[in-house]
């Protein structure tokens, strides 16, 4: 496979520990021995390594005072760690009593806050990894795109049908039901199918409780599940001076990769139009937009506009300053930008964006219409946002 150089850079002053986190398969690992390639490297998916670090944390100092004091200039990287939560508390003592300098890799910290684990209290900053994103490619397809997804292994497949399907099923298997994340395996996979059907519409739990058979408080607790383990991001609606008829509470669900998105949903794209073609696509713009987020270390709210009318803007930047509606049409017409320009004509966005699958870049009125290749050109350029 062709080596894809990632956007991420971790560059950590002296003493400073940092988390990595990042779902299955995004290249963590990949990434941290690319970025620390004389750093000692403790893989907890090691079975023989996982059970002589469970028995005994303390052997984690051990080994690392038998170390030559040059290797121990480097940071440490801990794999897996959410497997032994008790290790952070040894962690813990090497930063503070021997200033050792840790990187801590993991899918998911739910396990470590569910057990009450110790997060080390500030003393390590938070990165994340997502799957590929444009920017770091150098020749890509829309519609691969929306059907294989971004992971870099089903990405680079001519395939990846039967790849995505084992990967969706390895997770309920080793991030839910092994590490003991929910008790009720058959109902958190009958909301796991369920997800499906609201991927990317307003969520509602009482419809899904219904149809899973059961409570809306376990639904929620399961959505907290799929996001605490890095499988995909609730975007509220957007509330600031709003009248009665908008929507205010509802949020929107959305997978962490189109790929995956697209074998829950049990869907197949075969050409850039029509209903599923065009959620697809406006998922695939938020993925990079929360990309572009999370690797410029920027703090803007991600939103969505909607009237009880039907009205809607698919995502609101910041404290509104940016209005971003996708369309998957090639061509535009008026009805297609009706809901921006009401939101534009209400509340007075910075920039209002249509980005769709016109050939050329245009204006009407208020509002610019960008090609979408245009447009993560500009948002990865910081001419979007910054």
């Amino acid at each position: 496979m062709e080596k894809i150089e990632r956007l991420l850079k971790i560059e950590l002053p002296a003493g400073q520990s940092a988390f990595l986190w990042g779902p299955r398969k995004t290249g963590k690992s990949t990434l941290l021995r690319g970025l620390f390639p004389e750093s000692k490297f403790f893989d907890f998916l090691n079975t023989d390594l996982f059970f002589r670090f469970t028995n005994r944390p303390a052997l984690l100092g051990e080994e690392l005072d038998a170390l030559p004091t040059e290797q121990l200039r480097k940071p440490i990287i801990l794999d897996e760690v959410q497997k032994i939560p008790h290790i952070l508390d040894e962690v813990h003592r090497l930063i503070e009593n021997k200033g050792i300098q840790f990187v801590l890799c993991g899918s998911s910290a739910r396990k470590l806050k569910r057990g009450q684990s110790n997060l080390l209290g500030g003393r390590a900053w938070r990165y994340e990894l997502f799957p590929l994103v444009t920017a770091e490619l150098r020749d890509w397809s829309l519609l691969d795109v929306l059907n294989k997804g971004m992971i870099p292994s089903h990405f680079q497949q001519p395939d990846a049908k039967r790849s995505l399907r084992a990967y969706v099923q390895d997770y309920i298997m080793e991030e839910v039901i092994q590490e003991g994340l929910v008790r009720n395996i058959p109902s958190f996979s009958r909301f796991f199918d369920s997800v499906g059907f609201s991927h990317g519409e307003m969520t509602n739990y009482l419809n899904i409780s219904r149809d899973c058979g059961i409570d809306s408080k376990t639904v929620r607790e399961y959505y907290q599940i799929l996001i605490d383990t890095l499988m995909g991001i609730m975007i509220d609606p957007y509330k600031r001076r709003q009248n009665r008829m908008v929507i205010t509470r509802t949020p929107k669900f959305y997978l962490f990769d189109t790929g995956v998105a697209g074998v829950i949903t049990k869907r197949y794209i075969s050409e850039e139009r029509g209903e599923l073609f065009g959620k697809a696509f406006e998922h695939f713009i938020l993925m990079e937009i929360v990309a572009f987020r999370s690797y410029h270390s920027l703090d803007f709210q991600i939103g969505y506009w909607r009237t009880k009318t039907g009205l809607e803007v698919d995502f609101i930047l910041g404290d509104g300053e940016i209005a971003i509606e996708v369309k998957g049409a090639n061509r535009l017409d008026s009805k297609d930008l009706k809901g921006i320009l009401t939101f534009t004509n209400e509340l007075n966005p910075r920039k209002s964006i249509i980005v769709c699958n016109e050939p050329t870049e245009r204006r009407v009125d208020k509002i610019s219409i960008m090609p979408y290749r245009i447009f993560l050109a500009a948002l990865w350029s910081k001419n979007i946002i910054a």
